[in-house]
């Protein structure tokens, strides 16, 4: 279903008051993308919010195919289409095979995916959906994530999380 978006876009180049904060975008992101355009009508938020998801996209200790796995799956669950389809190139690139692109989209998870990616899965599926991670599922999790890999990989979960439900909340993208 198509939405018209809750919110008007800033066209770049439109506010001069903007010129850094696109210059600094486009200079870390090739150009001002349609999201920051949006995210342009409150430019501390859209400042704050392009350090952050490039912290978690591009200093991250997960493997890049296993975060993508995790945004990909989020935008699945929070049916974030737009989300959803901005990932695939990049699970594509980190080296995810398409089929499991495609599988990401079902429930329950598919068996097409490894033990750990299973895992992940239900972590995933387990914050978006239930918020309160189970002490069983947290054990398993332990024994494959400790320290900042185990706080990278809640971190993404839930800051996608963040992404989604924006982009779903003000019908951004298609």
């Amino acid at each position: 279903m198509t939405h018209t978006a809750r919110i008007t876009p800033i066209t770049p180049g439109a506010r001069p008051e903007l010129a850094e904060l696109e210059a600094k975008i486009v200079a870390k992101r090739g150009k001002v993308t349609p999201l920051y355009q949006y995210l342009l009508n409150s430019p501390d938020m859209a400042q704050g919010w392009e350090e952050f998801t490039r912290a978690v996209r591009q200093r991250n200790s997960l493997p890049g195919d296993l975060r993508e796995l995790v945004i990909l799956r989020v935008a699945v669950l929070n049916r974030a289409h737009y989300e959803f389809d901005a990932h695939v190139p990049f699970a594509l690139k980190e080296g995810m095979a398409a089929h499991k692109v495609e599988a990401v989209k079902e429930t329950p998870i598919s068996s097409q995916f490894t033990e750990l990616e299973q895992l992940v899965l239900e972590l995933t599926d387990t914050m978006t959906r239930d918020i309160e991670v189970p002490e069983p599922l947290f054990a398993r999790i332990h024994e494959h994530f400790q320290g900042q890999a185990l706080l990278d990989l809640c971190i993404t979960i839930g800051a996608y999380n963040m992404v989604s439900r924006v982009l779903v909340a003000l019908h951004i993208g298609h």
